[in-house]
């Protein structure tokens, strides 16, 4: 009977310890898996992005700094993406037209990123420009040249990109808001549109109460 009892004991106290060091793990269950643990850790750390230059799909070399003032909707992909940023872009094409005209390029820019500079050129973007409705202005497509700021962007922003050994890439996909000051306000799920628009204007709308 005590030798049942105390296996039950033990039994209990490891189910207990485990509890605990999985909620400190998962920073009270709220990071379940290793994405969401990068998102949370992100939107705790709300990073700023970094003031790399970009060369959009019309050959207008800038640095991102030039954009502050205004909220980013931003996403990261590479044009010979033939499952994920296909989708990513044509779900951003979405909310781009769920927004109310009154914020676009004044309040609100739209800009993918590719991590993929080497093959995505100039005319390469013009063509994915075009491809998805970009107006090349309010929603442009650059590509950081610079490989050593475009890998500080993409640790800063917990952007996942492994080549996978046939020229492409795996990587971790979803929407990021940029606030006017250029830090990280908001990561959101890229498959979920009414979500995602509703944040977007959420944040414009108190913008202008204030």
């Amino acid at each position: 009977m005590k030798r049942n009892w105390r296996n039950l004991t033990a039994t209990i106290l490891t189910v207990i310890l485990g509890c605990v060091l999985f909620y400190v793990g998962t920073d009270g269950f709220r990071a379940y898996t290793a994405e969401s643990a990068r998102t949370y850790k992100l939107l705790k750390e709300k990073p700023e992005f970094p003031n790399v230059t970009l060369e959009d799909s019309k050959g207008r070399v800038y640095s991102f700094s030039e954009l502050k003032g205004k909220n980013i909707m931003l996403t990261f992909i590479y044009t010979a993406c033939s499952d994920v940023c296909p989708k990513l872009e044509m779900n951003l094409a979405e909310v781009y037209q769920q927004i109310p005209a009154t914020y676009i390029g004044k309040d609100l820019l739209f800009l993918s990123i590719s991590f993929d500079p080497a093959r995505d050129d100039v005319e390469t973007l013009e063509k994915y420009r075009k491809a998805f409705g970009s107006d090349g202005d309010t929603w442009r497509m650059a590509r950081i040249a610079d490989q050593n700021e475009l890998n500080e962007l993409l640790e800063e922003f917990g952007v996942i990109v492994i080549p996978d050994g046939e020229g492409g890439f795996t990587h971790n996909s979803a929407f990021y808001l940029v606030n006017k000051k250029g830090y990280l306000e908001e990561v959101m799920d890229f498959t979920k549109i009414d979500e995602a628009v509703n944040t977007v204007i959420n944040l414009l709308e108190n913008e202008v109460e204030e």
